[in-house]
């Protein structure tokens, strides 16, 4: 029997109501195995084993309309499909149902309802539920914050080879939350989770090697590592790889680079990046000096509650550079960057309290602020401190 003779008695049967061959057609479209591919044809074999209440033809129908193949994208009906396959024990879509209730997709949220779903699938063994559980208990959502549990579950994923759970569980041991610090068991499940390709745990590893954190420092592996990451357009190795051009770490130095990468993060709406192409475009590194561009994001990364920035936009408001001089601006932001610590924001609100600049003159806050930044370390604060100290 030829191939096209077997496909039409596949479809007789089909036709039939053979509930198996049904189903098997779809995934022979969806696939375009021994076929063409037919997203519409899947569609309606799928239906037609789903409407007999074949559990794997309703979550594949669930993905059709989740994701607009075949038919047009419909969360409402992906829940409907999805629910009732779920309801047979079919542990995919117990998972996708919970993720559905997680974040509110053709339902109203429900944490809870996510966390009884996630766990039905977790228990059979389904390692995306068993991480999607994890970050459940990780974030306290539907369940009480714990992160032991968490730890558990991203285990049971991480086991299965689960690159997503083997990077929280990174996570959880760079972190110690859960289980004890341990820098070389970060490192460890960092590795396997970047083997697979996932970007994050790449950029994690880049940070590791930096650092020498669970490993010997290696700037030459670090910058490898943020190389992967960069290359599926993670934003933090982006920003990680620009400082390197920009220091010269593991790399020759090269400020047209850095300010490359920097761009790209930034674009991405990553704070630190925007505050050091800011620092870029005011200094001229790698561009031409441009104090707008520079004051401009710096903004950007100030409205994000960046400190750096919110004292590098003080700055600039302070010197009328990018924007007309404002010194009620400058220690509005100022104040803004001393909140978090920054110890330089510190020492500028000091001498505008001392000297009257953008704010009533007022010594004794003038000395709160020389104080705090004398503690981290500020050499001109110590002296302020020491001078106002003899004048009393």
């Amino acid at each position: 029997m030829s191939e096209n003779e077997m496909f039409d008695e596949l479809t007789k049967k089909a036709e039939q109501g053979d509930v198996n061959v049904q189903f098997n057609l779809g995934d022979m479209y969806y696939f375009g195995e021994g076929v063409e591919q037919d997203y519409k044809k899947a569609f309606e074999w799928y239906t037609k084993a789903a409407e007999q209440g074949y559990a794997g033809a309703q979550k594949d129908l669930w993905g059709m309309y989740y994701y607009g193949r075949g038919v047009e994208q419909d969360y409402k009906k992906a829940f409907e499909w999805c629910t009732k396959a779920a309801k047979q024990g079919d542990a995919d879509a117990q998972n996708y149902l919970g993720f559905m209730y997680d974040c509110g997709q053709g339902v109203e949220q429900d944490y809870e309802k996510a966390f009884e779903w996630y766990t039905k699938a977790a228990e059979q063994g389904d390692a995306s539920a068993q991480n999607n559980l994890g970050n459940m208990y990780y974030y306290g959502r539907g369940v009480v914050q714990d992160y032991e549990k968490a730890f558990e579950w991203y285990t049971k994923a991480a086991e299965q080879e689960s690159a997503t759970a083997q990077y929280n569980l990174g996570n959880m041991y760079y972190y110690g939350r859960g289980v004890a610090q341990d820098y070389k068991k970060a490192f460890e499940w960092y590795t396997k989770a970047a083997e697979q390709g996932d970007a994050d745990a790449q950029n994690n590893l880049g940070v590791m090697y930096k650092w020498g954190e669970g490993v010997a420092q290696d700037y030459e592996k670090a910058f490898e590592w943020y190389t992967k990451a960069v290359e599926q357009g993670n934003d933090h190795a982006q920003y990680n790889l620009g400082f390197m051009y920009d220091c010269g770490q593991g790399v020759a130095q090269d400020y047209k680079k850095a300010f490359e990468w920097y761009t790209k993060a930034a674009e991405q709406g990553y704070a630190g990046a925007q505050n050091n192409l800011g620092v870029m475009y005011e200094k001229g590194q790698g561009v031409a000096k441009d104090y707008k561009k520079a004051f401009e994001w710096y903004t950007k990364a100030a409205e994000q509650g960046n400190a750096f920035a919110q004292y590098n936009l003080g700055v600039m408001y302070a010197n009328g550079q990018g924007v007309e001089q404002d010194d009620k601006k400058a220690v509005e932001l100022f104040t803004r960057a001393a909140e978090h610590g920054d110890s330089e924001a510190q020492y500028n609100l000091g001498v505008m309290y001392e000297n009257g600049d953008g704010v009533r003159k007022n010594i004794k806050k003038a000395m709160e602020y020389y104080e705090n930044a004398s503690l981290q370390g500020v050499e001109p604060a110590k002296e302020a401190l020491e001078r106002l100290n003899g004048i009393k």
